[in-house]
């Protein structure tokens, strides 16, 4: 890590700890998150409640366990109370801004953030923050592998897995005094949603990057601006010793750029126009980073499948490059890099027939990405919960790229009402009928796709279970065809 970033960082983010000591604080969420968040709060001399709506969200063994640490529950019928008494609350992003509990804390004047934001304020190194609608998981993933090969210390997590309070080193807490220690850490790398971003006060990144915009969450967010808004807010506490990694390809995307005044790194082919952008010239990806012309490798040594994996490419680029990893690191590990699990992983060749997991596509514009991703004819697998989300621009990417759609779970009438006549419509009662049936109507040469344009949690527990599934009926698929 370069001397002046470090001291401009510590100088710029120091943070003063809340004075939480003595203080009633309710945690609303009792999954990885919030467990992450009473564990700092204890370092803070803070009275917990852990509060959820779920009766079932905690086994008797963990409610003893957390009882023995001065820890109060509230869950289920008793989840209003738990949340009545909190001077602070800190949310897990399940839980809408518009919550009951939370419009009720309110109006007592309740100090509410979330959980990404109350970590952040103990971040003592650099802050890389990547958000969009898709693509962030293996974004992150992507320069973290990057930043690792390079041998930076990193922690990477957020929405990816890990909660950032898990990063927060330990500390000692003398009423209310927050007494520094040194982070283990060179950079945190935080893959962040739309749902912590509703929370965020002071989350300040030093790298903010935003991969793309399109139709998702809108059963949560009220319109399709609202939730354009709301992305926009990583930039919200940057200054201009910080950057914004921005995809200029992508044309909400490239409004926003556009209402920002910090220093920008232009992405993909029209990022050229940037004083700093990764772009794609020809055949070439190359880099204007700290004022030289880099020629970075080959996009056909890019093992990710898929255009719209490029950009991705660039913004792991730009990080590393902004991080000072050497490029001949950067290019090793992006050739070997072979994508994430359920992200158009490839699951098996039967009988000349190739079968994908896609089940991280939640979404209409990740499943169209998806779809561009192939010049095989497709057998689609797809359907699941929408999320408010339109079926219409599925339209004309079936019509060109699918012979054959399966179609399962609860939107199902949605599907078949929007798709009729587009292409061959099946209706499947299971993930196993689906796989069944796209293993006997697929040729050799063809790709079984699944991509479910949906949310998963009317037939599965998430998109990992899905996929795990797809995976494990496609490998049952008889030797003879």
């Amino acid at each position: 890590m370069v001397k002046d970033m470090e001291e401009i960082w510590c100088r710029q983010s120091r943070r003063t700890a809340p004075d939480l000591y003595g203080k009633d604080v309710t945690v609303m969420g009792m999954g990885k998150s919030g467990l992450a968040a009473t564990h700092v709060l204890q370092m803070l001399g803070a009275r917990v409640t852990l509060a959820d709506e779920r009766e079932e969200c905690a086994s008797q063994q963990a409610h003893a366990s957390l009882s023995s640490q001065n820890i109060r529950i509230g869950v289920g019928k008793n989840f209003p109370e738990a949340c009545q008494s909190a001077e602070w609350m800190i949310v897990s992003p399940g839980f809408p801004s518009t919550h009951p509990q939370l419009e009720m804390a309110r109006t007592r004047g309740v100090r509410i953030v979330g959980e990404a934001e109350f970590a952040s304020w103990f971040f003592s190194c650099p802050l890389i923050a990547v958000t969009g609608t898709n693509g962030k998981s293996t974004t992150v993933t992507l320069i973290s592998q990057i930043l690792k090969a390079a041998e930076k210390s990193i922690f990477a997590g957020g929405n990816l897995g890990n909660p950032l309070s898990l990063a927060v080193p330990p500390f000692v807490s003398v009423a209310g005094r927050h007494q520094d220690s040194a982070s283990p850490f060179d950079f945190i790398i935080a893959e962040i949603s739309s749902f912590q971003l509703e929370t965020i006060e002071r989350f300040h990144p030093w790298l903010a990057v935003l991969l793309n915009l399109s139709s998702d969450h809108l059963n949560r967010h009220p319109s399709f601006s609202q939730y354009c808004e709301t992305k926009k807010k990583i930039f919200s506490n940057q200054t201009p010793e910080d950057q914004a990694l921005v995809n200029m390809d992508d044309p909400c995307v490239a409004r926003i750029a556009d209402t920002l005044s910090i220093p920008l790194v232009g992405l993909g082919s029209t990022g050229r126009h940037a004083q700093e952008s990764v772009y794609l010239n020809g055949t070439t990806i190359k880099a204007r980073i700290a004022g030289k012309e880099w020629t970075v490798m080959d996009r056909d040594h890019i093992r990710l499948r898929g255009n719209h994996n490029l950009t991705n490419v660039f913004a792991a680029i730009a990080v590393a490059m902004l991080c000072r990893c050497p490029l001949d690191i950067i290019r090793t590990v992006i050739k070997t890099f072979p994508g994430l699990e359920h992200a158009l992983e490839f699951v098996r060749d039967f009988h000349g027939i190739l079968f994908y997991n896609d089940s991280k596509g939640t979404n209409i514009d990740a499943t169209v990405k998806a779809l561009e991703s192939f010049q095989e004819k497709i057998v689609l697998i797809a359907g699941g919960t929408l999320k408010g989300s339109d079926v219409a621009p599925l339209r004309d990417p079936i019509r060109q790229k699918v012979k054959h759609a399966i179609l399962i779970g609860a939107s199902t009438p949605q599907f078949l009402e929007t798709l009729n006549g587009v292409t061959t419509l099946t209706t499947a009662s299971s993930l196993a009928e689906a796989v069944k049936v796209g293993a006997d109507i697929a040729s050799p040469g063809d790709v079984v796709l699944l991509s479910p344009a949906c949310a998963s949690f009317d037939m599965f527990k998430d998109y990992a279970d899905r996929g795990r599934q797809f995976k494990e009926l496609v490998h049952a698929l008889p030797a003879q065809k």
